[in-house]
């Protein structure tokens, strides 16, 4: 059954839509009965606090984030009416300092960067399960243009399919070796800790990498991800309350474990003959404490 907030629960969900400074005088505890998604997809400003990563990235929140902004000299920012262009510090100095030398090991002029975070993190109303404590960007498989993109065209403008039909492989109509220079170049940087990317673009980095292959061993196939691949940034030293992820697997991932990917079931998955009961949302008591704070600061 599908849970939703009661009469008192939406009342403080109104509140929370009218602004955080508004939600304190609301009765105390009731906060936790509320989805985490509408409560975080409420917020349009950051949380003024210390910049904190807290929790998990698929369970989490984020304060004192920092806006990327729309342009720069070797990124432009996508989708501007989600009001996802958040992150940690951390996140925007490595976008940052990522898109400069994309020129420079590529024939890319720059990056188009789609998701990073909402303004104070936490799940999302649609799309992404991670995402939530702002160390996570989706960076586009589609070379930044060399002229400035209206905002029409940031959300009409789509990324380019670099996985083939058949899913088994790129498409060598648009792979090039820009996409192996790019994705290196990320996955290179000390403090990524994991690069996202369809399995098909995973096989063809194996095949085309030369040299130095010890930066493939970041790169991780996942479902989806054939249009742009998600960086996810280590929690930072100095946060006590962010959750890492697990080690990466030690080795290049181009063996058996990459073949798994290819097989039939998971390439053409049958249907469930019976659908799966959705999951309840996530509620506001599901994440850690601090995050009660980052959504009432005002």
């Amino acid at each position: 059954m599908r849970r939703t907030p009661g009469r008192v629960g939406l009342a403080l969900l109104t509140l929370l839509l009218a602004g955080p400074a508004a939600a304190q005088t609301a009765p105390a505890g009731r906060l936790d009965t509320l989805p985490a998604k509408q409560v975080f997809g409420a917020q349009k400003e950051p949380a003024p606090l210390a910049a904190r990563a807290i929790g998990f990235y698929s369970k989490g929140c984020l304060a004192g984030a920092q806006a990327l902004p729309v342009n720069g000299q070797t990124w432009q920012a996508m989708r501007l009416s989600r009001n996802r262009n958040w992150g940690h510090p951390n996140l925007i100095a490595f976008l940052e300092r990522f898109s400069a030398a994309v020129p420079s090991v590529s024939q890319w002029p720059g990056i188009l960067v789609g998701d990073l975070s909402q303004p104070r993190g936490g799940p999302m109303l649609t799309g992404h399960a991670s995402h939530q404590i702002g160390l996570d960007a989706d960076i586009w498989l589609t070379p930044m243009p060399r002229r400035e993109l209206s905002r029409e065209d940031r959300e009409k403008i789509s990324a380019t399919m670099v996985v083939r039909k058949d899913r088994r492989d790129v498409d060598t109509a648009v792979w090039t070796p820009s996409h192996v220079a790019v994705i290196k170049a990320a996955a290179q940087d000390p403090e990524v800790e994991r690069v996202l990317v369809n399995a098909a673009i995973k096989k063809a980095l194996c095949r085309d990498a030369k040299g130095d292959r010890s930066w493939l061993q970041k790169v991780r196939p996942y479902w989806g991800h054939d249009y742009h691949m998600h960086v996810r940034l280590s929690c930072p030293e100095d946060a006590p309350d962010c959750r890492p992820q697990d080690p990466v697997v030690p080795g290049e991932g181009c063996g058996a474990e990459l073949d798994w990917w290819f097989s039939e079931g998971n390439l053409n998955p049958k249907p469930p003959t019976t659908p799966p009961k959705p999951k309840p949302p996530m509620l506001m008591k599901d994440l850690p404490e601090a995050c009660r704070q980052v959504v009432l600061a005002p």
